[in-house]
């Protein structure tokens, strides 16, 4: 049986939407020949601690594709090794002021772990601009051909023009543009997302 693993984006989880719609569409409508698991964990705030638990959970459950949305596409990109996607990813998390700010948050979907709440301390943005600073260190050829990148023509949160030029200087021919915003709808997913995998014969 094919394996995905999602990385959900900021102040997220594993029990998002788009988690369900995933579900969906690689085993709920998928032929039985085409199914495919999705793992979909929730992700520590500090990357100190969230980067280290995805690369184990990573070389544990060994994913055929992992596919990660902004701040998951950001991690996504770096589990070296795996085919992956990085759906908008957010390579400076730690410059989007509107979003890391430092004071309570609460998180959009359900946690395992039952919060509702978190906060952002200074430190975190630090542990954040420090993984930032590092996050394309050690690309491989192999990995140039492992990892793609899809940027949304209308996202205003992590903008394709800057985004997608990050990307090409590490990835070079690996990335597409589609129409649409920074979240993965069912629109996107069925219409984008999908096509894109199977054109590629990701799974």
């Amino acid at each position: 049986m094919k394996k995905i693993m999602y990385l959900h984006g900021f102040a997220s989880s594993g029990a998002s939407g788009t988690v369900e719609l995933l579900r969906r569409e690689f085993w709920e409508k998928a032929a039985p020949n085409r199914r495919a698991a999705v793992v979909a964990p929730d992700i520590p705030l500090d990357p100190l601690a969230a980067l280290p638990m995805l690369k184990e959970l990573a070389d544990r459950e060994r994913p055929d594709l992992v596919i990660g949305t902004s701040m998951g596409g950001m991690y996504a990109q770096q589990l070296h090794g795996f085919a992956r996607i990085c759906v908008n990813p957010s390579f400076t998390l730690s410059d989007k002021y509107s979003v890391l700010f430092v004071g309570k948050h609460k998180w959009m979907n359900r946690r395992r772990d039952g919060e509702t709440e978190f906060h952002v301390t200074k430190e975190t943005i630090a542990h954040f601009r420090e993984m930032e600073a590092h996050q394309f260190d050690g690309v491989t050829d192999e990995d140039r051909a492992l990892c793609h990148g899809l940027f949304g023509d209308e996202d205003d949160t992590v903008f394709a023009s800057e985004a997608r030029p990050v990307f090409e200087r590490h990835y070079p021919g690996m990335s597409s543009l589609f129409h649409g915003g920074h979240r993965l709808n069912a629109h996107l997913v069925v219409h984008t997302l999908l096509p894109y995998i199977r054109n590629l014969n990701l799974l």
